[in-house]
């Protein structure tokens, strides 16, 4: 794909360096040799080079300078402004905003704080974060699906029942679909085996 692809610098325009493939890293490394942000997505970086043809450079960002540039934090203060970090520091100023301790953050605050960073978000404030804390922010849910996948799978397999299947994975996506799809709690018990029986017995068949 690549082998006709000539050198960056022999490139002398946007529509032309678009005519190939490159890879994320070939592009950040390329923005990194030209002085330019080097950090971000595919897609951001791709904005980077379409600039550099027009002549606009975006520079690297300083992002020391920026850490220092609020030194107080508020509730109104954001994220992205106050250098931010699931640290000690900010664990601190939790504990003594919410009264408790020791202060842990939880998935959802994670959660929230990937996509502030993702999406550059400079109006998400700590105040926001509170939200999140208590449960009162749609901006970003923790899917732990995936998590509760995991253990339902683990506890099917280690129940001496599952040993009558020869695909065990198959018969714990079916129990889990179920599970998933129903209201009742997301874990593995050996009564879902005669529960769903039928639905067992149509893959088999």
């Amino acid at each position: 794909m690549t082998k006709n692809r000539p050198e960056f610098d022999k490139i002398t325009s946007f529509d032309e360096f678009n005519k190939y493939y490159w890879y994320r890293e070939e592009i950040s490394q390329i923005c990194k040799s030209l002085g330019l942000e080097y950090r971000g997505t595919k897609q951001e970086l791709n904005h980077i080079i379409e600039q550099y043809f027009k002549g606009n450079l975006i520079k690297k960002s300083p992002i020391k300078n920026e850490k220092k540039r609020v030194e107080t934090i508020s509730l109104d203060t954001p994220l992205l402004e106050c250098g931010f970090s699931f640290n000690a520091k900010f664990r601190e100023y939790f504990s003594a905003v919410t009264g408790i301790t020791p202060f842990k953050f939880t998935a959802d605050m994670a959660t929230a704080w990937r996509k502030v960073k993702r999406e550059k978000d400079l109006s998400f404030t700590i105040q926001d974060m509170l939200k999140v804390y208590y449960g009162k922010s749609d901006y970003a849910k923790y899917d732990n699906s995936v998590c509760q996948w995991n253990q339902f799978l683990k506890d099917f397999c280690a129940d001496k029942n599952s040993y009558n299947y020869s695909n065990k994975l198959k018969v714990a996506s079916i129990l889990w679909k179920e599970v998933r799809n129903s209201e009742n709690e997301k874990i593995y018990s050996k009564k879902l085996l005669t529960e769903y029986a039928s639905k067992i017995k149509e893959y088999y068949n």
